[in-house]
């Protein structure tokens, strides 16, 4: 039982349409045993697959901060209600919390946009050894920043690029961007968690009518829905223009969540364990301290 996650890759050079992608995709087995023993079965042998993983990246997740070679840098983009608070919750619940550090952007301070658009993701961004997830990113600048023009006023830019030329310009420094990041050992792993129209008002309806859950509606999620074309062409945009060969995106069908948790749990630990990383290797001199420190610990 397992998921191909290289279906949901975005080709570097792809044209991306959404309507290509189906939102309530689920593989297979899963099909069959729905089939046979109900949808029940079908989540209990989801998350045993999402419990595996997440053992699988608890494991790894020692070797990658002891190995100290690399950082991991995880994207999660989707319109509200698309599941990402959910993914992180789900699927990190089993790494240490000293090594991973989840960061969620919201309206930009003065401070921020003082500087550059990237400025302040580029200090919130993974050290060596240790994973960082945004929820939302950097892509929120060629996203509601397009959707949105009063928000790009706010940033006080320079006149001269405009029109076309200025997303293009910004898809551009975000893919040298990823790339200065993967050259200096940062890998950069993108999803985007495409739920459907219908589901996101199932979802945003249970916010409203759970009294627990009430919290997390904001009459901005109906501002936002209401320009839902206008964001499913930002973002068919984007995903063509910022799927490299470096750091590709990944279209999770999110309309089932346990698809998404599971896809990107698998996603994740596969990209580890292709690192191929080391324990490190101690000398001959640390070895023979070691022995020494254990017949001190011994005598006492």
């Amino acid at each position: 039982m397992s998921l191909d996650t290289e279906d949901f890759k975005v080709p570097a050079g792809k044209t991306v349409n959404l309507k290509d992608y189906d939102s309530c995709w689920a593989p297979k087995w899963a099909k069959k045993q729905e089939e046979k023993d109900g949808k029940k079965a079908v989540k209990e042998q989801a998350l045993k697959l999402l419990k595996a993983n997440r053992q699988k990246l608890s494991e790894l997740q020692e070797l990658f901060w002891a190995s100290n070679t690399y950082s991991l840098l995880i994207v999660l983009q989707g319109m509200d209600a698309a599941g990402k608070d959910s993914t992180i919750s789900h699927v990190m619940s089993g790494v240490n919390p000293q090594g991973c550090q989840v960061t969620s952007f919201k309206t930009p301070s003065a401070e921020e946009l003082d500087h550059d658009f990237l400025w302040r993701h580029t200090k919130a961004l993974p050290e060596r050894g240790s994973i960082g997830i945004f929820n939302r990113s950097y892509y929120e600048d060629v996203l509601i920043v397009k959707v949105r023009p009063e928000v790009l006023a706010a940033q006080k830019l320079p006149t001269g690029d405009e029109g076309k030329l200025f997303w293009n310009h910004r898809y551009e420094d975000i893919n040298m961007f990823e790339r200065h990041l993967i050259r200096n050992g940062t890998v950069v792993l993108k999803f985007f968690l495409n739920v459907s129209k219908k589901r996101q008002k199932q979802r945003l309806l249970e916010r409203l009518e759970t009294p627990a859950k009430e919290w997390k509606f904001s009459l901005t999620d109906l501002s936002e829905r209401s320009k839902w074309d206008d964001y499913m062409a930002a973002y068919q945009e984007m995903l063509s223009k910022t799927s490299t060969e470096w750091a590709p995106w990944y279209i999770i069908p999110a309309d089932k969540k346990w698809v998404a948790h599971a896809s990107i749990s698998e996603v994740i630990v596969s990209k580890i364990k292709q690192l191929d990383l080391k324990y490190p290797v101690l000398s001959r001199e640390q070895c023979v301290a070691l022995k020494k420190a254990k017949i001190e610990l011994e005598k006492e």
